[in-house]
């Protein structure tokens, strides 16, 4: 008879071996930046992190490569283990294709131009930032809405707190336990997510007609394991829920583990 601990190994690897391909990808590169940092030949953080006075159109590759940077170990883990499952269900949703296209575009870039407005012209900073927080905390947002259109209210005693404040609690609650996290950042990161669940983002998506032709083209589903193509995606396209089941689909929001600069974002 297995035992629980056997049990929840073998849970544990059936869902490590189901992961989608993009979240597989990033989970690889995040650790490859992870190890990299701990040579002292070239700083890794210095040269990928999201430093707003040193932003230009020479290193605009920063506003997508500061998510994939951590400062030491337990930062990257935390990140790791909170965005795999966000990022699992992106991806399974609306397709590893569009995944890549959306995460090394709008979706990171948006959050990223706002945060460096903020910190420069605002608040007369310049503070910089890493980490895969801005992503978790902008999957949370795009989780928190589906969730409001089912399930509007969390009722707590006598007081009924809308479904979409959840992240924004959570960046609170973050940012008192860790100070040294980016609060600016996770907001950016919220307000995207915000934006995207709502569909106001949805034409900055890559049509699906021309996703279909690279598919095809470049036979991906055919060549590349665990690829998730766009007619395989779960939900339909935008996070349109089919009527039968979208309750089920979407009244509960994953679980999140603790998350993670100069500022850091994340613990």
């Amino acid at each position: 008879m297995p035992t629980i601990q056997g049990f929840s190994t073998l849970r544990a690897r059936s869902y490590v071996f189901r992961l989608p391909l993009f979240t597989r990808a990033m989970i690889v590169v995040m650790t490859a930046f992870w190890l990299a940092g701990l040579q002292s030949a070239w700083d890794v953080r210095q040269w990928g992190a999201l430093i707003p006075n040193e932003l230009g159109l020479a290193t605009m590759y920063r506003v997508n490569t500061f998510p994939l940077i951590h400062i030491n170990f337990f930062h990257a883990l935390f990140n790791i283990l909170s965005l795999t499952p966000l990022l699992e269900r992106f991806e399974t949703e609306f397709g590893t294709l569009t995944s890549l296209a959306l995460f090394f575009g709008p979706l990171t870039t948006i959050p990223a131009l706002v945060y460096v407005f903020i910190e420069k012209f605002i608040l007369r900073g310049n503070t910089a930032v890493m980490g895969a927080s801005i992503w978790v905390f902008l999957l949370l947002g795009v989780e928190a809405i589906r969730t409001f259109k089912t399930n509007p209210y969390l009722v707590i005693g006598t007081h009924h707190v809308p479904t979409w404040t959840t992240p924004l609690v959570l960046v609170l609650v973050i940012e008192a336990l860790i100070p040294s996290t980016s609060f600016v950042g996770h907001l950016c990161g919220v307000g995207t997510g915000y934006l995207f669940g709502l569909g106001y983002l949805k034409f900055l998506s890559p049509p699906e007609k021309i996703l279909r032709w690279i598919e095809a083209r470049l036979n991906l589903l055919g060549r590349l394991p665990h690829y998730v193509s766009v007619d395989q995606k779960t939900y339909g396209r935008f996070g349109v829920l089919p009527t039968s089941n979208s309750s089920a689909s979407t009244s509960t929001m994953t679980p999140l583990g603790l998350i993670g600069s100069t500022q850091r974002l994340g613990p």
